[in-house]
């Protein structure tokens, strides 16, 4: 335990952290999967909406250092790329 209080803060201040970052991550996971359940279903009406939240999201995470601003280049490109596939083969 920490004896020091600038540390106690520190401690507090990364669970605040910790908590926003874990709900952050998990809302990119859900949009990612619900985008993937309507390319598998063929909804193509609302694909693009979804994609458009998603990449936002991705933007948003890449903006506050969640993930590397590369990375969700990388997962907006790869998304994209089966959206495109799909609506070629259908």
């Amino acid at each position: 335990m920490a004896n020091i209080k600038s540390s106690e803060k520190d401690i507090r201040r990364t669970k605040r952290r910790n908590a926003a970052n874990s709900q952050n991550r998990n809302r990119l996971r859900t949009q990612a999967k619900k985008l993937l359940k309507a390319l598998k279903d063929g909804e193509k009406e609302s694909v693009q909406p979804l994609f458009k939240e998603y990449s936002s999201l991705l933007d948003k995470a890449a903006k506050s250092n969640l993930i590397h601003s590369r990375n969700a280049d990388r997962k907006k490109s790869r998304m994209a790329k089966r959206i495109n596939n799909q609506a070629a083969t259908a």
